[in-house]
């Protein structure tokens, strides 16, 4: 393999070209890891080489060493580790670390992100205690370039995710702060390497805790940064004011002196820089003020309401601050981009944000300045300040005590919807927003008879006027419908009245495909809420409005044979997924009075399926719909199994696709849970393909939860027959609860205890399906069963729904075998001790402690023979 060739067809513009030589890499990297590594470092080295060549082989390296996936990051790093022979990996080091000094400024940044990748595996492992020194020695008495490259690396390495990494950081604090700090001096006269050390000193400051911790130390660091921020150079002024952000919520029990001494200052100087980076940054900072001192807040009720007294220290930052503070980000608002776009964030969003963590914090203290603001710009002839006006109200509608609010908002209401007749799209847009805020937070202000007629009104004339405020307008009518939908099962509720006419109005603003794209998804998305919050009264609109949406929905099959570029794809995927979720809406609605719809609604939903390109989004909401039908007719569906399954088994097999298998399994779930009984036909095939995913290399583990869940609920539905599966399934049980949080990083956390929640239910379905006549299956199991519930009570790493379902399972287990046989490990003490846990907290919800004190009765019964009813 001729190596200049394939690197450089690697930047080709020719996607086949470029895809061959990609292929290659892979391939040399398979074949010999340790010579593609050595030949790799060799070229990024080599200063006779063009730097396109270099650049390529950087970006190779870096593939080589790098993954999304938590799993295949560790295949990678145990290449280097078990492929690669110790002399070859100190020459490939001493290249890494030689080219830092390039002449060649992004062969040198290439080596930093090397020499991080490196470290990673080594560091951890203490195989590599001379890349400290070096570095910091690099820092000291190297050239600027060789600076600049060494404290990127150090960037590299302490910005890292593996948790294995950081840990081992801490031991180095003082060599990386050596390093940064020197870098980051206002004496420093090399911009470059000064910014260079402002950001490794931002990713370094979670592993010098100890050298915070010394009073010396933590004030030269804080100077240091204290000066950057007066620096001259944006890019430094920045990253300084990102460390003080930084510093905030790590050590904000260290703040009280820089904040009377400095920071009040600095930061607000920093949020009237004309720099816009420098200015949200330093706005941002006042974020994390009032987020920390939210969490203090929260942290510190709870322990008082735990009966504790060692309480977080509370400066009250934001409170003290806000008569400063609040004025400049409110005049800041109106520093709008007219041409911004939605996910643009600047100078006046950065703004609007801190505005509303200022109201969360301080609560009414913020009103009267933010009334007075409101008073004086809200007919202001630049509709800058009109808006900043309107964002302002907004703002601050979460926070201050709602009883303070009611009043105001009923005197602004008919202001507010007013104002969605302003001239300029940006005050109405903004109008339609705080309209939302109010009603998500202060819906009570809002009269149904006075204001409510207009509010519609004019939320649907601005959904249907403007793209560029369809997103408010829609998020608006959302919590509009979401707060006055009444009680479930109401016979009429405040939408009531407005229901018909809101319905005409969005199929209107629906209709055909010449509109705006964004306006008519909007539009889809508040019919499905109107759909959901909809009285007994209204069902009559909805059965006919079903009428319409499978009509539109069925006029989109033709159109797929009229493709004829990505835009046309795009559009029509568009319109189906809109058209299904509002079928599927309409379904959860009616529930059973679907099912005079449900042939149209099954033979629509199948030519979709049929007429889809690959890696369409479509079936994902094709599926939810089909999981709707099926449980809303339970036993009725099986009709449509037959014509179906080939679709559901073609996702269960579909390994390239995770959404679409993810959604596919919860879906075996919704048609077994619906057909009961019935599903056992289909069941041979459900459970090979799903064990089949276990076994996969690609989706197994991420789906392994939602599987093992899948298993409890085909067990319920098919009963006795599920024996057949039992000893496999339990097999899968087992190995599945020898897996633990200390196999993965911290981030696994989530996906750690939903295993255990998938093993719990799994397990309990299986004790519901055998208790009735086939109670003996069980006992070669009972023994796993229990290991399992002990593993859970000692573990500290539980949540409540985990804790709910150990409750659930115990209970079925000990109604399962009432005649004493395994009373013993019943009233172990770790069982009765892990009952009355959930039982007598005060955290859990009343359903968890029911659940709980049923376990108990259960319990109680051993030896007594009697079975009791069965939990729902």
């Amino acid at each position: 393999m001729d190596v200049n060739q394939v690197l450089e067809s690697t930047l080709s513009t020719d996607a086949s070209a470029r895809h061959n030589a990609e292929q290659q890499l892979l391939q040399a990297a398979e074949v010999d890891f340790s010579g593609y590594v050595s030949t790799l470092a060799h070229e990024l080295a080599n200063e006779q080489a063009q730097a396109h060549i270099r650049s390529a082989a950087g970006i190779a390296l870096k593939n080589a060493f790098s993954a999304r996936e938590y799993a295949r990051l560790r295949d990678l790093q145990s290449r280097w580790r078990d492929r690669v022979a110790p002399e070859v990996k100190a020459s490939v080091k001493q290249l890494a670390l030689q080219t830092l000094s390039s002449k060649d400024s992004r062969a040198g940044q290439s080596a930093a992100q090397f020499v991080a990748s490196i470290a990673a595996i080594e560091i951890p492992r203490n195989l590599w205690p001379e890349l400290m020194p070096a570095l910091v020695a690099n820092v000291g008495e190297g050239d600027d370039r060789l600076k600049q490259a060494s404290l990127v690396a150090i960037g590299y390495i302490c910005e890292s995710d593996d948790n294995d990494l950081r840990d081992s950081l801490v031991q180095h604090s003082n060599a990386i702060l050596t390093a940064v700090v020197q870098g980051a001096r206002k004496e420093e006269t090399n911009l470059e390497v000064r910014h260079a050390a402002i950001v490794a000193l931002s990713d370094s400051l979670e592993f010098v805790r100890t050298n915070f911790d010394n009073e010396g130390e933590r004030n030269y660091i804080m100077q240091v940064i204290c000066e950057a921020t007066q620096s001259g150079d944006s890019r430094i002024e920045s990253g300084a004011y990102g460390c003080l952000n930084r510093i905030m919520a790590l050590y904000y029990d260290k703040m009280r002196f820089y904040m009377e001494k400095a920071l009040f200052g600095l930061t607000i100087l920093g949020m009237k820089n004309q720099e816009e980076d420098v200015a949200k940054l330093a706005i941002e900072f006042w974020c994390t003020v009032c987020e920390e001192e939210l969490a203090i807040e929260d942290d510190n009720a709870m322990t008082q309401a735990e009966g504790g007294t060692e309480l977080r220290p509370y400066f009250n930052f934001s409170r003290v601050a806000a008569r400063e503070v609040v004025p400049v980000l409110l005049d800041l608002l109106a520093q709008q981009d007219e041409d911004a776009a939605e996910e643009d964030y600047n100078i006046s969003r950065a703004a609007y944000q801190c505005l509303q963590l200022f109201a969360q914090s301080v609560g009414g203290d913020i009103v009267q300045a933010v009334l007075s603001f409101v008073e004086v710009n809200l007919r202001h002839n630049d509709w800058h300040w009109r808006d900043a006006a309107v964002s302002s109200f907004g703002a601050i509608m979460e926070g201050p005590d709602e009883k303070m609010l009611e009043p105001l908002v009923k005197q602004a209401l008919p202001v507010l919807i007013q104002m969605m007749k302003d001239e300029a799209v940006q005050v109405k847009d903004s109008a339609a927003y705080t309209l939302g805020r109010i009603c998500e937070n202060v819906s009570d202000a809002i009269d149904p008879q006075t204001h409510l007629p207009p509010l519609v009104q004019e939320l649907f004339t601005g959904l249907s006027s403007n793209p560029k405020m369809a997103g408010s307008c829609c998020w608006a009518l959302i919590n509009l419908a979401d707060r006055f939908g009444g009680e479930p099962g109401a016979q009429v509720n405040p939408l009531t009245p407005h229901f018909q006419d809101s319905v005409t109005h969005i199929l209107k603003v629906t209709e055909g495909t010449d509109g705006d794209a964004q306006v008519r998804m909007a539009a889809y998305e508040v019919l499905n809420g109107f759909i959901s919050s909809a009285a007994i009264e209204s069902l009559p609109v909805i059965a006919g409005l079903s009428d319409i949406i499978l009509q539109r929905l069925e006029s989109t099959i033709p159109l797929q044979q009229q493709i004829v570029s990505v835009d046309d794809r795009n559009t029509l995927e568009e319109m189906q997924t809109s058209l299904t979720s509002a079928v599927l809406a309409i379904i959860q609605r009616l529930e059973r009075e679907i099912k005079p719809q449900a042939d149209r609604i099954m033979h629509v939903l199948l030519q979709i399926l049929k007429s889809v390109g690959a890696k369409s989004s479509v079936p994902d909401t094709v599926f939810a719909t089909v999981g709707a039908l099926a449980n809303a007719l339970e036993e009725d569906f099986e009709k449509y199994m037959e014509s179906f399954t080939p679709f559901l088994y073609s996702a269960l097999g579909n390994q390239e696709e995770p959404a679409l298998c993810a959604m596919a399994v919860g879906l075996v779930s919704d048609v077994t849970r619906s057909l009961g009984e019935v599903s056992q036909p289909y069941c041979d095939a459900f459970m090979n393909y799903l064990l089949q995913i276990l076994s996969g290399p690609t989706n197994g583990h991420q789906l392994r939860p939602a599987i093992l869940q899948c298993f409890g609920d085909m067990a319920q539905a098919i009963g006795a027959h599920f024996e057949k599966y039992l000893s496999v399934v339990a097999q899968v049980l087992n190995q599945s609860s020898t897996m633990s949080i200390s196999d993965g990083a911290f981030e696994m956390f989530e996906y750690f205890i939903s295993l255990r929640e998938g093993i719990l239910d799994a397990w309990d379905g299986s004790v519901l399906a055998m208790k009735h006549g086939k109670v003996d299956a069980l006992r070669p199991y009972v023994d796993s069963i229990v290991k399992f519930l002990l593993l859970v009570a000692q573990d500290p790493n539980r949540s409540e729904p985990l804790l709910r379902a150990a409750m659930g399972l115990t209970g079925d287990l000990a109604d399962a075998f009432p005649g004493g046989e395994y009373a013993e490990a019943f009233r172990s003490d770790w069982m009765t001790g892990l009952i009355k846990e959930v039982r007598s907290s005060q955290e859990y919800s009343a359903r968890t402690k029911e659940t709980a004190r049923w376990a108990r009765e259960q319990i109680k019964r051993q030896g007594t023979g009697a079975q009791a009813p069965q939990m729902t």
